[in-house]
């Protein structure tokens, strides 16, 4: 397993660190199993039992918080009709993601595919927040993971990308001829002594990894004649209700 600062393509969709995204999945008729303090747990309507993989003995139910006061009330996508908090043994629900808006805070490639005790395995795993929480990355328990790739029927959709125009590894000479490397739209690799923190619009594109055009320089060049790297950040944490993490910080040697 490898986190990656690049894209990865699932479908049509190509996921980096600061996409925010809406997800949803359509409510689909469950069994309630059992319910424990906090949480209820649902006879799970999608997946499939490893069978390769007996040490994770997955019994084929998915836990669900059903306290709004509890911790992972925050971290949960999925919910309850009726309400958690309403259910007994044996009763038939409905679970799914009501519209909710995410940012990405990790991408990882699960190769080979990553054993959990649940088929399909997963190839790609995104760490996500909700809408209006920051990531802190002490927290390792922050947020939660989506495969978008399994048999949940789950709709994710890009709502926002800050600095769409630019591709991870992109290397730019900014308005007052620094140089800079582009590792993500709160990842950028200063390349020159300096000391801004980031770099100051207009960009011109001087060095992509697959190679670029005049065309490729036009796109970045007029995406950033106007507006600003904090006008980019601004527009992300209104629609995220968050502060982006500034992963620039980062020790070179994490990932």
């Amino acid at each position: 397993m490898s986190h990656i600062d690049g894209g990865t393509m699932v479908g049509r969709i190509r996921f980096r660190v600061g996409d925010i995204l809406t997800v949803s999945c359509p409510f689909t008729e469950a069994q309630v199993s059992a319910v424990r303090p906090g949480y209820v747990s649902i006879r799970w309507p999608w997946n499939r039992v490893d069978p390769d993989t007996p040490q994770f003995a997955w019994n084929g139910e998915v836990a669900v918080t059903s306290d709004p006061a509890h911790f992972d009330w925050k971290r949960e996508l999925f919910r309850t009709d009726p309400a958690p908090q309403h259910l007994r043994p044996g009763a038939v629900c409905r679970v799914g993601i009501p519209l909710t808006v995410v940012h990405v805070t990790d991408v990882v490639v699960c190769d080979p595919p990553r054993a959990t005790g649940i088929l399909p395995r997963p190839t790609l795993l995104l760490g996500v927040l909700l809408a209006g929480q920051t990531e802190v990355p002490e927290h390792e328990d922050q947020g939660c993971t989506l495969d978008p790739d399994d048999d949940v029927p789950t709709s994710i959709d890009l709502l926002f990308r800050p600095y769409d125009f630019l591709h991870l590894g992109d290397e730019v000479i900014d308005t007052n001829d620094c140089s800079w490397r582009f590792r993500g739209p709160w990842h950028w690799e200063r390349l020159a002594d300096g000391t801004a923190a980031m770099p100051a619009w207009p960009l011109t594109l001087t060095a992509r990894l697959e190679g670029f055009d005049e065309a490729d320089m036009s796109a970045v060049y007029d995406a950033t004649e106007s507006g600003s790297h904090s006008g980019e950040v601004a527009r992300w944490s209104w629609l995220a209700d968050a502060t982006p993490f500034d992963r620039s910080s980062l020790r070179r040697d994490q990932p």
